[in-house]
């Protein structure tokens, strides 16, 4: 009985990654459906989801090397393909070959990023990121979709204005500069404000 409860355990961040996997992979689907909205909201919720294995995973004692590895690539699907690939369909195809080139650019930038954080994970101080972490590269890209179907503008009146920040964002992800990482606050302190995030997430879900 112990074991099952503990092999429970183990599985449990992995559903929370598996999770956040389906979410990039849902958005993606939207994109090719031309429901950009839906699109976006599901990479923010992968966001949410990539937050708590991580957590999870260090509350229960459960890390593992697969979750790390299967983490990443569960993230390259949710902050890295998914993304580009809204942004493209909504915005970029408009430019043409500068369109995918921008698409592409962030793509391997969050591929970069990922691979540099697996060999540097041991190395660098955990307080802080190298370079924007591609949940937050994902999220300026998926929020400036989301904001601008919510303010009534379609993706070929701000395809320039998408090419720079998908660029930007890409970049950004390889960059020297460090981000606070977050990974020092006690999660037995935090969670009622994650409760309360995962609430007016769920909120808008229901209200759009």
């Amino acid at each position: 009985m112990m074991d099952k409860r503990r092999r429970g355990i183990y599985i449990l961040p992995n559903l929370f990654t598996t999770a956040a996997l389906f979410a990039g992979f849902y958005a993606i689907v939207q994109a090719m459906n031309d429901r950009f909205e839906y699109a976006a909201v599901a990479i923010f919720v992968a966001m949410v989801l990539d937050g708590l294995d991580g957590r999870i995973a260090r509350l229960t004692h459960t890390q593992s090397e697969f979750g790390a590895e299967y983490d990443s690539l569960s993230d390259m699907v949710s902050f890295g393909a998914a993304p580009a690939l809204v942004m493209y369909e909504w915005a970029l195809q408009d430019l043409g070959k500068l369109g995918w080139i921008a698409a592409f650019i962030y793509c391997a930038g969050a591929a970069l990023r990922l691979a540099r954080f697996n060999t540097n994970i041991d190395v660098v101080d955990k307080r802080y990121f190298q370079g924007l972490p591609s949940p937050a590269a994902a999220a300026l890209v998926a929020g400036m979709v989301w904001v601008g179907i919510d303010n009534g503008f379609a993706g070929d009146e701000l395809r320039w204005y998408a090419a720079v920040l998908t660029i930007f964002a890409g970049v950004s992800m390889v960059s020297n500069v460090l981000f606070w990482s977050g990974k020092s606050i006690n999660l037995r302190k935090s969670v009622p404000f994650i409760v309360l995030i995962a609430l007016v997430l769920a909120f808008a879900l229901i209200s759009s």
